[in-house]
């Protein structure tokens, strides 16, 4: 059974640094398609950072751009988003999400399989 646990969220000021982890298990880390999203109240959920586990290429939304990264340890199956620079706009509640890398595509738009719960962060200025 997939199970996705995101942890690191909290409250920050704006020009603060936040690390959140997603804890992988019940599948293969090393050949899947993960992500972070976010959804704010009244938003459309947004795909922030992407990463092929297996080859480690990583993208990016223009929105975090040079502020946030996204890594993983293998060894760990766990992912990690960094957030630095983080603005009172980056408040939202933080999904983990995987996918197989062959559907990549799909996930990358927010068709994911699967999902944690998310992680609440909160910026305020």
């Amino acid at each position: 059974q997939v199970q996705l646990v995101e942890s690191g969220g909290g409250s920050v000021q704006a020009g603060g640094s936040l690390r959140l982890s997603c804890a992988a298990s019940g599948f293969t880390y090393s050949s899947y398609y993960m992500g972070w999203f976010r959804q704010a109240p009244g938003k459309e959920r947004e795909g922030v950072a992407f990463l092929f586990t297996a080859r480690g290429t990583t993208y990016y939304a223009d929105s975090v751009k040079d502020r946030f990264t996204i890594s993983q340890d293998n060894a760990k199956d766990t992912l990690y988003l960094q957030m630095n620079s983080l603005k009172p706009e980056d408040t939202a509640m933080y999904y983990c999400a995987a996918d197989e890398t062959r559907l990549w595509r799909e996930c990358k738009l927010g068709d994911c399989n699967y999902w944690g719960r998310g992680t609440q962060v909160t910026v305020s200025s």
